[in-house]
């Protein structure tokens, strides 16, 4: 991760899971988080309805020149990039794991520009297959920024990022230990037909 806004989230996500595969939406403390808020995100995750962001950063709205409240993050992406976002979303959902990809942005009249974007999934209500927090934030802060907005995104590498959590390991229990009487290498127990 290279940008400070998907540092600060990744932690804070990393943190609050402790144990857990992942962490509850209601347990995200935006104080925590208030270096980044400006290009995070949360999203419901709709398979059927292209992620749909529930809250968006003011720096992030800023990229596509408008409130992304209600838009879908799929229908941002350039088509031949989308149905490969929906598999990372899903992968990361599905594995209780997180996406760290390079994103390129192009925007007319401007070079384009390269952003870092991050999701995470979360639980709501203690389900899973509800949630995912991220950020998506420029490395370099573009001059156009606010003047003109995005018009699509391209998906370029990305990994997995996050160690898969493993559920506590039962103990084993206590071994019998054979009666007191051993001969030769052979237990006698006591009882039984002679």
């Amino acid at each position: 991760m290279k940008h400070s806004s998907s540092q600060i989230i990744f932690r804070h996500w990393n943190e609050l899971r402790d144990q857990r595969a992942v962490p509850e939406r209601a347990d995200v403390d935006p104080a925590q988080i208030r270096g980044a808020l400006a290009d995070s995100f949360i999203l419901s995750f709709e398979p059927k309805g292209g992620h749909q962001f529930r809250l968006a950063g003011t720096r992030l709205c800023a990229l596509f020149g408008h409130e992304l409240k209600d838009t879908s993050l799929v229908s941002l992406w350039r088509p031949a990039d989308r149905a490969a976002l929906d598999k990372l979303i899903t992968t990361a959902v599905d594995d209780s794991i997180g996406v760290v990809a390079a994103v390129t942005a192009s925007t007319d009249g401007y070079p384009d520009v390269d952003l870092e974007l991050l999701l995470l999934p979360l639980k709501h209500g203690g389900k899973t297959h509800l949630r995912l927090i991220g950020s998506m934030a420029p490395l370099v802060v573009p001059h156009w920024l606010g003047v003109q907005p995005v018009r699509s995104l391209a998906l370029g590498d990305y990994r997995y990022i996050g160690h898969v959590v493993m559920p506590p390991r039962l103990q084993v229990a206590p071994s019998i230990q054979p009666p007191d009487r051993v001969k030769h290498g052979l237990a006698v127990y006591d009882g039984g037909r002679s």
